[in-house]
Order: structure tokens, then sequence, then C-alpha cells
């Protein structure tokens, strides 16, 4: 299994970060976790055959993690040659069905029948969706919004998990246990700590928590400057922390 890091940052502009976005192959499976605004321009700059997705997971319903989703789906139609012809499943929260089919309304009907096979497929916390049949893609609650889903990603032999935006959670801990790799966001500094965010030690703790293999960092506002995230939740993690940047590559279980 392989992750590619698209989107390392927040809706708040960064020179070096864009928004969350997140390219996991594994088999036949092409997944997309979160589509945030500049993730095509992302996957061009680090080759990423986004044209190639054959799902796309939703994590939430906040702009920084599915804005760009229209964009992608217009551009497999009309960014590519040959324009698209295979299938391609979209996958969110409850209530994801009904807010992507509001947004033919100011876009138009096209978003809902795009020129290929759209599927648009609901999964609940607890609940898994096998993408291949060998691959399945789990999920869990957190502590962000309502509908908020961390997502794991298993296949035969490793297990991944992303825990999108949360804040701390005994149960996402138990949940993501023993995960090869935990790719955890780590939104602001410990001294700007909320409930619905973590910081480095709440991600530390969680990766110590969950016994995870290895364990990522992803998902910076630019108050934390010049700071090292890594050095603090390796603190807590009792292990070296990795520092995600976009274009970031993973071998999970390696």
């Amino acid at each position: 299994m392989e992750l590619v890091v698209l989107g390392s940052g927040t809706i708040a502009p960064h020179e070096d970060r864009t928004a969350s976005a997140y390219w996991v192959t594994t088999g036949d499976v092409r997944l997309l976790l979160d589509c945030g605004p500049g993730m095509m321009h992302r996957a061009a700059t680090f080759g990423v055959p986004w044209q190639d997705a054959s799902h796309i997971a939703i994590s939430h319903f906040h702009l920084d993690h599915w804005g760009e989703l229209p964009a992608l789906l217009f551009a497999m139609r009309w960014g590519i040659e040959p324009a698209r012809s295979r299938p391609l499943t979209l996958i969110g929260p409850p209530g994801f069905h009904r807010r992507f089919t509001l947004l033919a309304e100011p876009l138009g009907e096209w978003i809902l029948e795009p020129g290929y096979p759209l599927a648009v497929t609901e999964i609940e916390s607890g609940t898994s969706l096998m993408l291949d049949d060998d691959i399945a893609l789990e999920a869990q609650t957190t502590p962000h919004t309502d509908e908020s889903l961390a997502y794991a990603v298993r296949d035969k032999h490793v297990r991944f998990v992303y825990t999108a935006d949360t804040g701390p959670s005994d149960a996402l801990a138990e949940w993501a246990a023993d995960c090869s790799l935990l790719l955890a966001e780590c939104s602001l500094p410990d001294e700007r700590a909320i409930d619905i965010h973590l910081t480095p030690s709440r991600a530390g703790r969680l990766g110590r928590a969950a016994r995870a293999e290895r364990l990522v960092l992803t998902h910076f506002y630019p108050v934390f400057g010049d700071a090292n995230p890594g050095e603090i939740a390796a603190r807590e993690f009792g292990r070296p922390v990795t520092v995600a940047h976009d274009g970031d590559r993973f071998s999970v279980g390696e």
C-alpha cells in the first residue's frame, strides 16, 4: 500500500501546504481521501494520476476537505483525453448523498451525470465498505463535526488509518489499534488547543494509545511557523514522528 500526501495543510493559504487530500493505492484500488482545494494541481505537480481514481472518500463537509470535488468530477470528463468512461464511486458520511445532490442546483445537472458512471455511497461509523475483493474502507466517528469520520484502509497485509479532523478521542485510539501507519491531523500548537482538533502532544498520545507502528502528522495551520511539531509529538509517542509535507510518499507497513 502506498500513500501520497497531496495536501498537508488547511483552508488557510500557505505557500507550501494546500488543503487536505491523500492518495492511497493498493491492488487495483486508487482511493482519494478528501478533496480539498488545490488537490488537482498538486497531483499534476507530483505525478499522481488523479484521473485514475476508483474511489473518493470525503471525511466531512468542511470546504478544505471536499471543496475541489466538483472541479475534479468536471476535469475527469473535460480535462483529459480520452474522457473518463469507467465508473467512479464517491463515499461520504450520512447526509453526503443529499448534500451532493444539492450541488446540482448551483452547478448544473451534469454533476449528477458527469458523462461516466457515478455512484454515491454513504458509510456509517463502525461499518466497512469493500472497495475490492480484499480491500476494505472502515469508518469511525470523530469529535469534530456531527458527521466527521476517520477512515481506515485495510488490505491483506496492512491497515492504514487517517484520522481526518478530530479532537482527542479514546474511542478513536481503540478503533485505530495496532495500525501500520496512523496519519493524524495536527492543526494547532499545544498552547492554542481547542476541543475539535489535535495538537502535537495530543497526536503523540493518540499514536501511543493506538499502538501505531508509525505516526505521521498532517493538516497544519500556518501558526506553527518554523516550529517542529514532530519533536513535540515524539515525546508522547515514544518514538520518532514524521511531519508530512505536500508530495511526501509513504509505503505503508515498511
